[in-house]
């Protein structure tokens, strides 16, 4: 694996577990909802993830991570437009879709 490709994944990661420590093991939406602060550092962090995997797919299109096309797209949402940010699309990323992306690149920093 090229050293590239193996610092992104690990960007990746990082940005996961950033996420995840922030929201926390009971993971309320209701508490995510009414903390700008909160929000600001997902956001963040799930815009770093977005351009690493922008990146990802520029040097190894067929990388193995699904959706990886919705995430760079999500990535570009968040960051051109921010006026239309759901906190319910948000979250749903936070629960459903961040556990499999960090299994995904877990496998991949294995191989």
């Amino acid at each position: 694996m090229k050293p590239e490709i193996r610092k992104w994944l690990a960007d990746v990661m990082i940005c996961i577990e950033n996420v995840e420590n922030y929201v926390g093991k009971e993971k309320r939406f209701d508490e995510y909802e009414k903390n700008f602060l909160l929000q600001d550092a997902v956001e963040r962090n799930l815009i770093t993830i977005g351009e690493a995997i922008n990146n990802l797919l520029k040097l190894q299109p067929g990388i193995g991570i699904s959706n990886a096309r919705k995430i760079v797209d999500a990535r570009n949402k968040l960051t051109h437009g921010y006026d239309a940010i759901d906190n319910v699309m948000i979250w749903n990323i936070i629960i459903k879709h961040l556990p499999v992306l960090r299994d995904e690149v877990e496998n991949l920093l294995k191989g």
